[in-house]
């Protein structure tokens, strides 16, 4: 069953969040990962107006999706965000209905 990141973020150093983001594709490749959406237009229907951007990404699994989220190629990745140059908020949710 595929499962899903969801990440939302604020970009507070454009030019160190880059050498994160330059990585990332090739790394959640590895994991069979799909970008589903990455950027572009959004709109806040609810809840706080502070993050700029969205990325959906399909994964195989849901063990996939946290492999290549716990992976050294993706922590070394990170690094560039998580010294302030981001905030991101990211999550990852099985797919299927499961509430009955």
């Amino acid at each position: 069953m595929p499962a899903y990141w969801v990440a939302r973020a604020k970009i507070n150093d454009p030019v160190e969040y880059k050498k994160y983001t330059d990585q990332v594709p090739g790394i959640i490749a590895k994991y069979g990962g799909k970008v589903l959406a990455r950027g572009g237009k959004f709109q806040t229907m609810e809840g706080p107006e502070k993050f700029q951007r969205f990325v959906v990404i399909e994964f195989p699994t849901f063990e996939a999706g946290v492999a290549c989220f716990t992976s050294k190629e993706y922590d070394d990745a990170a690094a560039f965000r998580r010294t302030g140059a981001g905030e991101v908020e990211t999550v990852i949710v099985e797919g299927g209905e499961f509430t009955k």
